[in-house]
């Protein structure tokens, strides 16, 4: 298979170990000094999976969409941060070899409303959804470290009830090292995923500590079962669902099984504001407060949350 992964930071760069140990190949678009990085070292990677090289000649570096060789893609994997979805979405839509192929487009990303936008420039039957919950790191530009793995990653659809046409994708990657499956519920996972992170994300980021202090603390558990509550209430109000009844069936989980293998894991969230860079708040917490408006949900604790993040954003590197 032909691959195009758009977005070349430790998520993309984990997925394309993946594709590329399996044999595939890879194109990846990224930042100069990713690219830079990785036409001179390859890529490495290494953690819970095991380590594996690929050689610089073995897949090609981009810094550009419009240096991409004139060559049909089976798959387009977008792997940007969720601030960059609409203009991902753009700039894929102009150029003729992308915009005009029936290659799924299968989004890579954290948050919700990515689907949504990439529907304003290409047929829904195209875009397709992932869900990521293994930790990546990326010790350099050319590395990424994996980190932590809560469960396979899922590939779905929002839109379209046919997702057999991911199973090649899903099959490359799981025996490239990271479990894989392809799910007729996405949606469900997504949610999923998002009261996760919604619940954690942030606090972690104002509080400057791994997941599992947040979980050691009655005043932050609080903080944290407020959330759900909310994002539970949105999420129904939205017409949509996840893969438990209630709030507290989550939460109940969430503390026995979802938090104690993630104890010392800190968002990349928190990484993002030590280095002065922009976080993906505003689709975590920040979609649910919007969505929450949208749909006259009262949502105080997610709305509190957000505005924190949005200053701490603001605020320049000491």
């Amino acid at each position: 298979m032909k691959l195009l992964l758009y977005g070349a930071g430790a998520v993309g760069l984990g997925l394309a170990s993946c594709l590329l140990k399996n044999g595939q190949q890879v194109d990846l678009v990224g930042r100069e000094e990713t690219v830079s990085a990785l036409q001179q070292y390859g890529l490495q990677r290494t953690g819970i999976f095991g380590d594996c090289t690929a050689a610089p000649e073995s897949f090609g570096a981009y810094t550009s969409l419009s240096e991409l060789p004139q060559s049909d893609y089976d798959f387009i994997l977008v792997c940007t941060k969720s601030f960059d979805t609409r203009t991902s979405a753009q700039q894929i839509a102009v150029i003729p070899l992308l915009k005009n192929a029936t290659a799924p487009i299968v989004l890579c990303q954290n948050g919700w409303g990515n689907a949504e936008i990439f529907a304003e420039q290409f047929p829904k039957s195209r875009i397709k959804s992932g869900r990521v919950i293994t930790g990546f790191r990326r010790p350099q530009n050319h590395q990424v470290d994996i980190t932590v793995h809560a469960d396979a990653i899922h590939l779905g659809s929002l839109f379209d009830d046919d997702v057999s046409c991911l199973e090649p994708l899903s099959a490359a990657i799981d025996a490239g090292g990271i479990p894989c499956e392809v799910t007729p519920t996405i949606s469900k996972d997504l949610w999923a995923k998002m009261l996760y992170n919604c619940m954690l994300n942030g606090l972690s980021t104002v509080f400057d500590v791994p997941y599992g202090l947040l979980g050691e603390s009655p005043h932050t558990r609080e903080l944290m079962e407020s959330i759900a509550q909310e994002v539970y209430a949105v999420m129904t109000a939205v017409g949509y669902a996840t893969h438990w009844d209630s709030a507290e069936d989550y939460i109940d989980t969430f503390y026995k099984h979802q938090l104690p293998p993630t104890y010392n894991h800190e968002p990349s969230m928190l990484q993002d504001i030590r280095a002065g860079k922009r976080t993906e708040i505003d689709a975590l917490n920040g979609a649910v407060v919007q969505l929450g408006q949208l749909h006259e949900v009262p949502t105080p604790t997610n709305t509190t949350l957000t505005r924190m993040i949005q200053f701490m954003e603001s605020r320049p590197i000491k």
